[in-house]
């Protein structure tokens, strides 16, 4: 396990962690703006002192109060920043092989795969895209033979093409490596695509960690994403195609069934689904003849006014996982929806595409 339990007093921030991550996969380190999401790891990555705590990895202590404080060139962690950081005089191949602790071909040759960056190794910097040198700099961290990769927004300077070039690169990373990941991101569509594990921040304090899909549909969660921005993740897993119709079914563990956008290529993994709750409608009898694929039986769980007051956000037991609905308070009052009651929760087909369908690691 990675041990945290740490507190710091920076000029406009007191942070303040005490938990445990997993030694495994991704946990994503979400939050707003000024949350002190960069500030963790920089303290986990030793570029910042803690005031007063301890960090260990494993069996390795990495800080103790007034006893141990491990260089970060000790900690054997790799980091990746926002920006690539790039030797401007050095080729990609030098680059690459800056800081590697050995100097094994078949390490070399596997990171650069990984990366397809293979055509890049006699380029230098100031000829690269940025999601090439963010690549690169990936590379560069990985070839340090860390026990852990620290990676702060490594997407946030990229524009929407570059990211898209990017982030299959990532997910490929996370599941053939076995390299525990930290990433900060605020942005949950890269969550969603990377990540098995979740901290959430806020002014400086933990209010939520543990699995992905528990964190994301939890209570906690609402304050932090915007109304419109609600959602909640759904487990399942492909049963088949359409024969005529570019559609997948996908079976979820209650018995319930989606039908999505396009025809997925076939894995025998569990899959993350995102619904917006903007797109789930709810009846209180079965409808008949209507265009929604979707229909997912299950039962009121509880209901939260908005702060404005002019929707109620509706959470939705489906067996072990939890659906969010965004409906109006006259919804709620003529259909008399209270905790207990068994539902129809309807979601149209073509608002679920393969951006919002993750593999489960």
């Amino acid at each position: 396990m990675l041990n945290i339990n740490i507190e710091k007093q920076f000029s406009q921030l007191q942070l303040k962690v005490n938990t445990q991550l997993p030694l495994q996969g991704v946990t994503a380190v979400f939050g707003r703006s000024g949350a002190g999401k960069t500030s963790l790891v920089n303290l986990l990555g030793g570029l910042t002192t803690p005031d007063k705590g301890e960090i260990s990895l494993g069996d390795t202590l990495l800080f103790k109060h007034k006893t141990v404080n491990l260089p970060p060139e000790k900690r054997r962690i790799g980091y990746v920043f926002q920006e690539a950081r790039l030797f401007p005089h050095y080729s990609v191949k030098g680059n690459l092989t800056y800081g590697m602790r050995h100097k094994t071909p078949e390490l070399f040759d596997k990171v650069v795969s990984l990366l397809g960056i293979e055509k890049l190794l006699s380029r230098y910097p100031s000829t690269l895209s940025g999601g090439e040198k963010q690549r690169v700099a990936i590379g560069r961290a990985l070839l340090t033979s860390p026990q852990m990769l620290l990676m702060d927004e490594p997407l946030a300077s990229l524009d929407l093409p570059r990211k898209r070039e990017l982030l299959p690169y990532l997910q490929t990373l996370a599941q053939e490596l076995k390299l525990p990941i930290v990433y900060v991101s605020h942005s949950l569509d890269e969550i969603l695509q990377l990540a098995d594990h979740m901290l959430v921040l806020h002014q400086g304090k933990m209010i939520s960690q543990g699995p992905l899909t528990q964190v994301w549909n939890s209570e906690q969660m609402r304050p932090w994403v915007p109304l419109q921005e609600l959602s909640s993740l759904l487990s399942a897993r492909i049963a088949d195609r359409h024969p005529d119709y570019p559609m997948t079914r996908l079976l979820m563990d209650d018995g319930n069934q989606l039908w999505v956008s396009g025809q997925l290529p076939p894995t025998h993994k569990q899959l993350k689904v995102r619904i917006q709750a903007n797109h789930v409608s709810v009846c209180t009898e079965e409808p008949k003849g209507s265009s929604i694929r979707n229909l997912l039986r299950g039962k009121i769980k509880e209901l939260y006014p908005s702060d404005n007051g002019e929707q109620i956000q509706l959470k939705i037991a489906l067996g072990k996982d939890e659906l969010w609905a965004n409906i109006t308070p006259w919804a709620r009052d003529e259909l008399q929806l209270i905790p207990g009651k068994a539902i129809y929760a309807q979601i149209k087909g073509v608002t679920m595409t393969q951006m919002d369908i993750a593999e489960s690691h």
